[in-house]
């Protein structure tokens, strides 16, 4: 979620770090999808870390030599927020965003890095692992910077990253790969340069499965496959986890897989959490939403659900929870840039628990967890 995304002008909505495309998509259709009955097939409980939440927070004391601007900026000090999540070397390392107060719009998005040994008590690195440079993307990236990180591993042991890049207007998912999480190499639109290069798109979860303490990207029928955006959820599919191609309806426009449903938690957006898991039962997402706040002007409250679709066919939604399973409640998640908003996004499995990781009013970044 770009912070979670300048919020449509067609809703007139004010949310500055709150960027979606409601105004692109025909996310409003109603849905078809089954409500779930039963969730025996989905992670639940998550637990907060109350007594440690907020685990990572902004400081004004690290700063890094913009290679754009040419000077000395302080790259995290207005916000951090909805981190992706490795297990590396038995640490749990959080690729995060942060934003500055520099710019036209208020902070540009870098990515950074910090590791725990325990999944709850982080040290972060002083300098920034991925950000706008001048580069073959700075066209996408500048000046609203990469945002909202999503990686998983390949089977040949790389990393793989998408994320947003917002150049003012559009937001583009983007793709990037590592060997180490510090080295990346920028791979361009996920959606490529042709006919959907302008159409707004993000929040790229690719289907993978847990191998030990890693997440790795499983193919399907002979494809990779990553659900994606932040109105309805699309699909896409790839052979080499770099080359994508998106579903289309008979018209060209993107097919919709997932659609919010008018009334409930989810009824004005839908958009990925983590990754999608391949489970036993079928491939397990949990997935971000919003609604309206009832006689709020201009509001929207983000909580979470999960959707399990067929592992043979990634198209078929097979369940989904009627209610959310995470909502806004703390101070430090009703309150900040952006109020009322959990977004989640980093999911490890680490130490026999699943640690749930997410952005709390666009401002900060919790912990949660829930027990094998």
């Amino acid at each position: 979620m770009k912070s979670l995304l300048l919020l449509s002008a067609a809703l007139g909505l004010s949310l500055t770090a709150c960027r979606n495309s409601t105004d692109r998509q025909t996310a409003q259709q109603t849905t078809t999808s089954p409500d779930s009955t039963g969730t025996d097939w989905a992670m639940l409980p998550f637990e907060k870390v109350d007594s440690l939440n907020p685990v990572l927070v902004p400081s004004p004391a690290l700063t890094f030599r913009d290679p754009i601007w040419k000077k000395d900026v302080k790259w995290e000090e207005k916000d951090v927020f909805n981190p992706a999540a490795v297990v590396r070397d038995g640490k749990v390392y959080l690729v995060y965003r942060a934003e500055d107060k520099l710019g036209k719009y208020a902070g540009v998005s870098r990515l950074g890095l910090a590791i725990s040994t325990d999944g709850l008590h982080f040290e972060k690195e002083d300098k920034p692992i991925f950000f706008p440079d001048n580069d073959a993307q700075k066209k996408y990236e500048w000046e609203g910077g990469s945002e909202d990180p999503r990686i998983v591993e390949s089977p040949q042991g790389d990393y793989v990253m998408t994320y947003t890049a917002y150049d003012g207007k559009t937001a583009r998912m983007m793709l990037a790969t590592s060997p180490d999480l510090r080295k990346w190499t920028k791979h361009g639109p996920v959606l490529g340069e042709g006919k959907h290069l302008n159409t707004w798109s993000k929040s790229g979860a690719i289907v993978a499965k847990q191998k030990g303490d890693q997440i790795v990207a499983e193919k399907i029928n002979g494809k990779y496959w990553m659900y994606f955006g932040d109105t309805n959820l699309f699909l896409a599919q790839s052979d080499d986890l770099i080359h994508w191609t998106p579903l289309e309806e008979a018209e060209g426009s993107l097919k919709p897989i997932v659609r919010p449903r008018p009334g409930k938690f989810d009824g004005q957006l839908v958009e990925p959490g983590p990754y999608a898991l391949l489970t036993e039962k079928g491939i397990l997402l949990i997935y971000n939403s919003a609604r309206p706040i009832p006689n709020k002007k201009d509001a929207l409250i983000y909580s979470a659900g999960q959707v399990l679709l067929d592992k043979q066919d990634p198209t078929k939604i097979l369940a989904r929870t009627s209610e959310p399973f995470f909502v806004p409640e703390k101070n430090y998640e009703l309150t900040g840039q952006v109020n009322n908003v959990v977004f989640l996004e980093g999911l490890v499995p680490f130490k026999n628990k699943w640690f749930l990781y997410y952005g709390t009013a666009d401002s900060k970044i919790a912990v949660a967890v829930h027990e094998n």
